[in-house]
This record gives C-alpha cells, sequence and structure tokens, in this order.
C-alpha cells in the first residue's frame, strides 16, 4: 500500500489526504447539481453547506474517536476519521447552516444524500490505499495483502491474535495473509446508493424521500459491511458499535418514512 505520496517540508501527505480532498470536491459537485436543478440554491449556498458539512464532520469524527478510546489527546491525532461521528457533526453544522441560511430543510437533505454517499465512496477508496479499515482473511481471487496496513500489516499472526482469525495450518506468524477489501466493497456500495438518489432526485419524488431512502441505504451498508471488516469493538454480542448504531440511524429513518407518509396523505 503507499503510506505517502510526498511531503512539504515536515508534512507529508498521504492518499488519504489527498481523496479525502477529492470527496469533498465530489460531494460539492453533486450538492451543487442538485441545489441547482431544483433551484433551492446557489453555488455559495452549497459551498456554505459543505464548508459546515466539512467543519462540524472532522470535529464530530475527532470527538467521537477520543470519546471511544477514552483519550482526549486523540484529537490531535492524524488517525481516527470515524464516519458516525462525522455524520452526527456534519449533520448538527449542516442544520444550522440551513437555518441560518432560510433554506428547505427536507429539500437540501434529499439533495444531500446523494452528496455525502459520493464523498464516502471516494473517501474509502483513501483507506484502501493506505491499509486502513481492512476485513477479515479470505481465500476469494479478489482478496488483497496489506504489508502496510492500519492498525498493523496482515500478518497471519496479528489477524490471529487480535481478531481471532482462523488461519490455515503451515502459515507462518509473519507471513501476510488476504483479506476482504471491506474500502472497496463500501465504495461500490456508495456509489451506487448515489447514482440512485441522484435519480431520485431528478425524477423529483416526494421531497424527503430521496434522504430518507439514501440514508437508509448508507445505514444498512455500514451495518452488512462491518460483518466482514476486522474489528475489536464488537459490544453487543457479534455487532460492532458502527451496526447498533446503524439499527438507531435506520429505526429512525423509518419512523420518519412513517410520519411523512401520514403527513402527507
Amino acid at each position: 500500500m503507499i503510506r505517502e505520496l510526498f511531503h512539504i517540508g515536515s508534512l507529508s501527505i498521504s492518499p488519504f489526504g489527498l481523496m479525502m480532498v477529492l470527496a469533498f470536491l465530489a460531494s460539492w459537485a453533486v450538492l451543487r447539481w442538485g441545489l441547482r436543478g431544483l433551484g433551492l440554491g446557489d453555488e455559495e449556498d452549497s459551498s456554505a453547506l459543505l464548508l459546515a458539512a466539512g467543519i462540524g464532520g472532522i470535529v464530530g469524527a475527532k470527538v467521537y474517536y477520543a470519546i471511544l478510546y477514552g483519550d482526549w489527546r486523540l484529537l490531535l491525532d492524524r488517525s481516527g476519521l470515524v464516519w458516525y461521528g462525522a455524520l452526527i457533526g456534519g449533520t448538527l453544522a449542516v442544520l444550522w447552516t440551513i437555518r441560518r441560511r432560510k433554506l428547505a430543510a427536507w429539500s437540501v437533505a434529499d439533495v444531500a444524500g446523494p452528496a455525502v454517499a459520493i464523498g464516502y465512496a471516494v473517501g474509502r477508496v483513501g483507506c484502501f490505499l493506505v491499509g486502513d479499515d481492512y476485513g477479515y482473511p479470505t481465500d476469494l481471487a479478489w482478496g488483497v495483502k496489506f504489508p502496510y496496513g492500519l492498525p498493523a500489516p496482515t500478518t497471519a499472526g496479528f489477524m490471529h491474535s487480535e481478531y481471532g482469525a482462523m488461519i490455515p495450518d503451515g502459515v507462518s506468524a509473519n507471513e501476510l495473509v488476504s483479506v476482504h477489501p471491506t474500502q472497496l466493497y463500501e465504495t461500490f456500495a456508495a456509489l451506487a446508493i448515489c447514482v440512485l438518489g441522484a435519480f431520485l432526485v431528478k425524477k423529483r419524488v416526494q421531497v424527503g424521500r430521496v434522504a430518507i431512502i439514501s440514508f437508509g441505504l448508507l445505514a444498512l451498508e455500514r451495518f452488512g459491511v462491518e460483518f466482514l471488516r476486522a474489528k475489536d469493538d464488537r459490544f453487543f454480542g457479534a455487532l460492532t458499535l458502527a451496526q447498533a448504531l446503524s439499527v438507531v440511524v435506520f429505526v429512525s429513518l423509518v419512523a420518519l418514512w412513517m410520519t411523512r407518509l401520514r403527513t402527507d396523505g
């Protein structure tokens, strides 16, 4: 995997950093397209919303990470951009911006659905390039070995000791093993969600539907991929914390869907 693209003085530029920038640009392009297409706002509005999402998302992700590990020093660590922390922080910041700029909240949320999905898809490519958030060992043809993975390379010994993965007899502890490229699974799933969301925006379905469908599918996608990810935070039996939050998000969105059905009906 690629640990560094280039450096400026003592500042190291990693593939993850580059893909994060591209993720924001992709989200901004989809957001601008949706706002202009539905007559909801201009480029200034889309830029303000994206800036709020970026700042709120990064702050939320870092705070969530620090709380999860009980160490506030992690706020200054380069790693630790947790998806659900980013979603919570970004959502609060975007809602504040929507209110301040007097935009139509549900209509903007409809456009934000595919915009968030494309950003997530691009961001996960960055995770793949630096070997972060990989899955359990697999013998599938598309399995990937991560010699510079995070938190460690995918050696047989590490995967067994840290995650309890079953390793075939005869494989030495220092030998790299192929694992599920769960980052790319999420990229493909998020791209599909973005395409579906953009299609529904263009079809001008009822207000609020695209947002609920997009974020609901993102929650389901995260819930499913967690079964394949190598993680040590399975606090709810076989379920991870991210899966528990996915259930909360999905149930909340179903409740919102039912409420809007009654309101529209």
